[in-house]
């Protein structure tokens, strides 16, 4: 059978398109390793699937290339006709991530301060605490102290106003009889 010719354009079909992908992606990244190592080049691939999932080829990396094209001085021809280079827009993004990362350390400053004033709260608050379950123990027991006082007095006032007959009769029965014998 052998290699027919296809007409260039986008697959129809959602899943042989992903199968065309996954295949095409394998033969560029062997081109791609293949030309790093016969010529010596440094090669960097990022593509994106149907699905919008990343997937890059890079030798000596993707990260080592980018950087370095990223880097590379354009000539003054090329800066007139592409006045959108990269180089401003990366100095403005590191100034803005040096501003975010101070405002980070800021906060986390903050935090701790915060949570040393929440402990020492804690400290004082416990103390408190514990000083008022102190204070309601011993009042318990000096009002347990006065009601026994108030019962012996109210006996006592009974006692006073009352007295016992029956005891004071038969102590004097007692009396009498030890008299006669």
């Amino acid at each position: 059978m052998g290699r027919r010719k296809i007409e260039i354009e986008m697959v129809k079909d959602p899943n042989t398109r992903q199968v065309t992908f996954s295949k095409r992606r394998t033969g560029l990244f062997k081109k791609a390793n293949e030309l790093s190592i016969l010529c010596g080049a440094e090669v960097a691939i990022v593509v994106f699937s149907p699905g919008s999932r990343p997937y890059s080829f890079g030798h000596p990396g993707v990260d080592v290339v980018a950087a370095k094209y990223l880097q590379q001085e354009t000539e003054p021809s090329d800066s007139q006709e592409n006045p959108s280079s990269g180089a401003p827009d990366i100095e403005k993004l590191n100034l803005e991530l040096g501003e975010v990362l101070a405002q980070i350390r800021e906060g986390e400053k903050q935090v701790e301060t915060h949570d040393e004033i929440m402990n020492q709260n804690d400290v004082t608050k416990l103390s408190n605490l514990k000083e008022l379950r102190d204070s309601y123990k011993e009042l318990q027991d000096w009002i347990k102290l006065r009601l026994s006082d108030i019962e012996i007095s109210g006996y006592m006032m009974l006692l006073a106003q009352d007295p016992v007959v029956g005891i004071k009769a038969k102590s004097a029965k007692r009396k009498r009889r030890r008299r006669r014998n």
